[in-house]
């Protein structure tokens, strides 16, 4: 058999893919070189087949072309990593040639003495060749990964010099001038971190960059008003710890977001997610279940332990004041009965150890049940006991009332007011500060834990920190910077509970086993872009080609809770979805692409998601309104089948999905010109949005009880046409179609959208 073209060089990257950009780099790479491989080798091959596979391997090696050019400029700019990636894009060439000389089949008769050596005479080659560059592109690929890390720690450093800068000014004009520097780079970091949010496969590395970035975010209106008030006030002590609170927790954030994408450890990497008593009653019910195959595995004494340590940390639960005097006794109870389970399971177990079972006994088995069952009711009552908390505090601190007091008397100058009010805020702070600790016990997933673990911390910082404002505020009160800074810090409690809310929402979700199905798409039909990747070029120039709108803190807040609002109703759409039994309904599947969107604007208000300018989120509007506008011709053909009552109440509610669509797509599609105009404009799109889901969610429920009725009263009806087309949509495609598919497009490298980033910054004010 002749060589391969590619030699026997050996090329082991030994790499391990982390992001979501280089794998989904590689999909199409790996599809094509699979189709190459896996061609059925017939004695004679159609001209169709020839040529596809010559197409394919000419479009490898052209897209490899293109993809080393891209990683030899990275190179070029990036010394320290020039020889490694040069190594490496030499290899990727040298596979991609090989690749395009095994796949240049010509005819399909093909001379036998021709001594042309190709994928049909030598598989081997072929094997190697697409080993080789596999290996050699996805070593590019991590090389260049690399790069972006390093972006983001310069970026980093250069926001920790000048918030040094920032924390020793003296004068007003000097702290606008630094604070203008400040903001545009902790744009520039926002952008590198967001889009590195989105890239990280890990969620729960992902949770907590999410985490870090809405401190950043937050702290920087804290960070403009608390310094401000410093230099009004330099000889107030409490404006003082009011501003070293905020650049101390910033520095915090700085440095958590530079160790999840470092991957360093630090000494508080194990509180970041305490042992959860939902983990606990996993692992035990695992260990539990687990004896049904093997009776040898564990030792029954291990398995009493387990259950020790999980009801040691319902002590969380039991002896807390808050607890009302039921749910202790319930707790209690479940874990006595809890107990009792085990004790049986153990001497169940030793009696079939003794007799050398080789799995478990029918004894043993009705006991595994009542164990598991009786975990199962721990669990159901220690969750119920820490929503119904949680849910309770947010209704009595809804109202506000410490913080409209604490305003109050600071605006008063009196002192003692200030202090008895603290008090309170401070007994209520204690009080969220624990339920989101029994909330992390019950929330189910790892990033719905690190999401209470940041609830928790907010609280707990934010508290004092209202409370040093309003004292400084009692202190100078005719103070205007004074009364500001409270209101920005009354702002960020305020928000923190309505983030609490939409937790306590997901943390139900969960339980309930109902998933959240907005991670998907940026638009529907569309799989998500996950680009975090350099390309050549001054990277931190090209950051400024897209510039964003600057909001002020009332703006900010308005659009949130806004945002917010659209948060729970596209969790509203998506439960209600969740009802109807036909999946595939076009008015369900409309359904979910306008929650989808809607929740993408929802992100856009916080500053996260891919929708990172105005621009993003007009063209999110429009493409919202044109999928409402067919939604509302499904719901025309839906109607037909109704009796005049119901295509009554059915018309009634799509003509005012119609005039809200309408609205939507005019105002998306009316240019604006100034920050005030497009505020407005954005104001009124998410509002809109907001009626839009809102018609959807009382059409949802009435639509699926309707198609229900009429589905039951034709079900005898039924023609075997729907299965044949069922049959013909099963049938195997062909070797050529699929080596014509549109997986065979090439592969590359995308360019990055460069887009200002979420953090909404103020200059000055």
């Amino acid at each position: 058999m002749a060589s391969s073209p590619c030699g026997n060089g050996n090329f082991d990257s030994g790499l391990e893919i982390k992001t979501r950009s280089v794998e989904q780099t590689l999909i199409p790479l790996v599809s094509q070189i699979t189709t190459l491989i896996n061609h059925k080798d017939k004695p004679k091959k159609s001209e169709r087949t020839l040529a596809a596979i010559h197409r394919v391997g000419q479009a490898v090696s052209l897209a490899v072309g293109r993809f080393v050019a891209v990683g030899e400029a990275i190179a070029a700019e990036n010394q320290e990593l020039k020889d490694e990636m040069g190594h490496a894009c030499f290899e990727a060439r040298r596979a991609g040639d090989a690749i395009a000389q095994l796949t240049d089949v010509g005819s399909a008769l093909p001379s036998q003495s021709d001594g042309r050596v190709t994928v049909f005479s030598d598989r081997t080659g072929m094997v190697k060749a697409a080993r080789l560059l596999l290996s050699s592109v996805t070593k590019v690929l991590v090389l260049a990964d690399r790069i972006v890390i390093k972006q983001i720690i310069t970026s980093r450093n250069k926001v920790l010099v000048t918030l040094d800068h920032l924390e020793r000014v003296s004068t007003f004009q000097e702290f606008v001038q630094i604070f203008s520097q400040f903001g545009n780079e902790m744009v520039e970091f926002a952008h590198l971190t967001g889009d590195r949010q989105n890239d990280l496969k890990d969620e729960k590395k992902k949770a907590r960059m999410a985490a870090a970035r809405a401190v950043l975010e937050k702290c920087t209106m804290m960070l403009l008003t608390a310094s401000k008030t410093c230099l009004r006030h330099p000889d107030c002590e409490s404006a003082r710890i009011n501003k070293d609170a905020v650049f101390h927790r910033m520095r915090c954030a700085l440095e958590q977001v530079i160790e999840i994408v470092t991957e360093a450890r630090s000494c508080g990497e194990n509180r970041i997610l305490p042992a959860s008593i939902y983990n606990g009653i996993k692992d035990f019910k695992s260990s539990v279940e687990c004896l049904r195959e093997n009776l040898y595995s564990l030792s029954p004494q291990s398995v009493g332990s387990q259950l020790e340590v999980l009801v040691e940390r319902t002590e969380d639960f039991t002896d807390s004041a808050y607890t009302s005097h039921e749910q202790r006794q319930a707790i209690l109870s479940l874990c006595q009965l809890a107990r009792q389970d085990t004790q049986q399971l153990m001497h169940a177990w030793i009696e079939a150890q003794s007799v050398h079972a080789k799995e478990a006994t029918e004894d043993m088995e009705v006991v595994i049940l009542k164990t598991c069952q009786s975990v199962s009711d721990l669990r159901r009552e220690l969750h119920k006991a820490a929503v119904g908390r949680a849910s309770d505090l947010l209704k009595v601190h809804g109202e506000q009332l410490p913080l409209r007091a604490l305003k109050a008397a600071g605006a008063e100058g009196n002192l003692e007011a200030v202090a008895e009010y603290s008090r309170t805020l401070t007994e209520q702070k204690e009080q969220l500060v624990e339920t989101c600790r029994l909330l992390c016990h019950v929330s189910g997933t790892e990033p719905l834990e690190i999401t209470c673990i940041h609830a928790e911390e907010t609280f707990h910082v934010i508290g004092p920190q209202i409370i040093s404002a309003a004292q400084t505020l009692a202190l100078h009160p005719s103070s205007k910077i004074a009364k500001e800074n409270l209101e920005v810090f009354c702002e960020a409690w305020e928000s923190q509970l309505c983030d609490m809310a939409l937790l306590l929402r997901e943390i139900n979700d969960v339980f309930e086993g109902r998933r959240d199905n907005h991670k998907n798409s940026l638009f529907p039909g569309d799989k998500r872009p996950y680009l975090s990747l350099p390309r050549p070029g001054k990277h931190s120039a090209n950051l400024k080609t897209a510039k964003a709108v600057k909001l002020d803190a009332e703006e900010q807040t308005s659009i949130a809770k806004l945002g917010l609002e659209l948060r729970l109703l596209s969790s509203d759409v998506d439960t209600e979805v969740e009802k109807w039994e036909e999946q595939e309904h076009d008015i369900v599947r409309q359904s979910q692409s306008l929650a989808s969107m809607a929740y993408n604007m929802y992100l856009f208000t916080r500053g996260e998601g891919l929708l990172k300018t105005t621009l993003d989120l007009f063209h999110q509007a429009e493409v919202l309104s044109e999928e409402g506008l067919q939604m509302c011709s499904s719901l025309r053909t839906f109607s037909t089948q109704l009796v005049d009552e119901e295509k009554s109440v059915v018309m009634t509610e799509m003509e005012k999905l119609v005039a809200l669509c309408q609205q939507l797509q005019m105002g998306a599609k009316t240019p604006v010109q100034g920050k005030t105009a497009t505020f407005q404009k954005v104001d009124s799109s998410i509002q809109t949005t907001r009626g839009i889901l809102t018609v959807v969610i009382s059409l949802l429920p009435f639509c699926n009880k309707l198609n229900k009725k009429y589905k039951s009263e034709r079900s005898s009806l039924g023609s075997p046409h729907d299965w044949k087309e069922r049959q013909n949509a099963s049938t195997p495609v062909k070797e050529e179609e699929a080596l014509n598919s549109k997986n065979s497009n090439g592969f590359g490298v995308k360019s990055l959208e460069q887009h200002v980033a979420g953090l909404n910054l103020l200059e000055s004010k």
